[in-house]
């Protein structure tokens, strides 16, 4: 996409993770009381590109845009073992919840601020 919305992409992509994250920890709650359960949980690993624009006048020189990388990679996550060999602990995973929640609703709302500016552009007022 252009460089108008390549905020608006990036915005989106962390949303997206959020919303996920959110999904696998609502999974390892709804678990809980599942015996020998073993809740997992991801994370998001991203390389930026630099914001700066660069040129390259000489074939020496490392390339100014690298590929950008992402990862969302799953992993178990090494809690306590309960009686019944449960590792779910439901008030850390609570509130992984609420800030993955948290996350996600202020990305919508930053989006939502991009899209009005945008918009407010666009009519010239």
């Amino acid at each position: 996409m252009s460089e108008l919305f390549s905020h608006i992409d990036i915005l989106e992509e962390k949303a997206s993770f959020f919303l996920q994250r959110t999904k696998v920890i609502q999974g390892n709650i709804a678990n809980a009381d599942t015996p020998f359960y073993r809740p997992v949980d991801i994370k998001f690993e991203k390389i930026f590109t630099q914001q700066v624009k660069l040129k390259k006048t000489n074939p020496k020189h490392i390339d100014p845009f690298p590929e950008v990388q992402v990862k969302i990679e799953k992993f178990e996550v090494k809690n306590h073992v309960g009686y019944d060999q449960n590792r779910v602990n439901v008030e850390e995973e609570l509130a992984k919840l609420a800030e993955s929640s948290i996350m996600y609703k202020t990305l919508l709302e930053s989006m939502k601020k991009e899209m009005a500016k945008l918009k407010y552009a666009i009519s010239g007022r």
